[in-house]
């Protein structure tokens, strides 16, 4: 069995039911969040959320961040925060290399799934952000009796399903950044396009994203981070992946299952295991994809970790790193 962590950095919460990793939700994101306030900031802000509205202090400094993405985001909009998770086990200050030089006071590490209330207590927090989370009322309401805490936005369903769109705007909302926000969203959609344009051998390629770890296989789907990735680059999402999606943004695939990962694009990566087992996968190596030379598999763990980021910092590196090897596997 993989470690927590390790499955976390790229496979599927069914994963702690099947394979578990955290979604960055639609491309098309909504970026619906909403915050009122005194005019300049003098007061209060009211932030619309999944568990309803927050009232956030205007003068909020003492920022934790605890959703997958959260820190990064506030870095993003040139804010530092005291205490974060680091879900992808980054070390040192839980983010990744695109952020690290934004860093300039080091936070706190509060864990993961096994979250310390005392620890972020301690850290006397204005705010707690936990957009892109397990969306568990139980502990929204014990983090909102430590600080004003902004959790996903109204009508999440699928658990760490906040896009990288609402993430931006729900976290701008709380710090009072919308118009850096809307700047950093508007920055990151015209990357898209504008690789997109220039890969015209993507659009309505079918692609799928898998993962091989410790004990099996997944795949991910709609509502995920990584297909919402591509999908942004023109491919669709494979169907019959599609077709086995029950309410989480991963489906766990069985050895007899395997033929469904076929698509134009082939996308994989290894959690906890090796990308030679991967490539040496017997009915991998069956697939047409692979035969044609259509198989991608991502062994840089530091471009796996972008990849699944779901924030606009590691999204910008993977759009660097990842789009050509996409290309060229697409002859492209």
């Amino acid at each position: 069995m993989p470690s927590r962590r390790s499955l976390l950095t790229g496979a599927s919460l069914a994963g702690l039911s099947a394979l578990a990793a955290c979604s960055s939700g639609s491309e098309g994101g909504t970026g619906a969040a909403t915050a009122t306030g005194t005019a300049g900031g003098a007061g209060p802000r009211t932030v619309e959320t999944l568990f309803g509205a927050v009232e956030v202090p205007a003068d909020a400094e003492r920022v934790v961040a605890l959703g997958w993405g959260d820190a990064e985001t506030c870095l993003a909009l040139g804010t530092q925060v005291v205490g974060t998770s680091d879900w992808l086990a980054f070390g040192g200050d839980g983010v990744g290399p695109w952020a690290a030089d934004l860093v300039t006071q080091s936070p706190e590490q509060l864990g993961t799934l096994e979250l310390s209330y005392e620890a972020v207590a301690a850290l006397r927090p204005d705010l707690v952000l936990n957009t892109r989370s397990d969306n568990d009322a139980a502990k929204n309401e014990d983090l909102s009796a430590i600080a004003a805490t902004v959790g996903p936005p109204p009508g999440t369903t699928i658990p760490y399903g906040t896009s990288w769109q609402d993430q931006v705007a729900l976290v701008a909302a709380a710090l009072g950044k919308e118009a850096d926000g809307e700047r950093l969203v508007a920055d990151l959609r015209a990357r898209f396009e504008e690789v997109a344009a220039a890969n015209p051998a993507f659009a309505g390629r079918t692609v799928t994203v898998g993962t091989y770890y410790a004990g099996g296989w997944g795949a991910y789907v709609e509502g995920d981070g990584r297909v919402d990735f591509m999908t942004a680059l023109g491919f669709t999402q494979n169907p019959a992946v599609q077709e086995l999606a029950s309410g989480s943004f991963s489906v766990s695939l069985s050895a007899e299952q395997l033929a469904l990962l076929d698509a134009d694009l082939v996308v994989l990566f290894p959690i906890g295991a090796s990308a030679a087992e991967i490539t040496a996968d017997p009915v991998v190596q069956s697939l047409p994809a692979a035969r044609e030379g259509r198989v991608v598999v991502l062994d840089d763990q530091t471009l796996v970790s972008a990849f699944s980021s779901g924030t606009t910092l590691g999204f910008g590196y993977a759009l660097d790193n990842a789009v050509p090897l996409f290309a060229q596997a697409l002859g492209a």
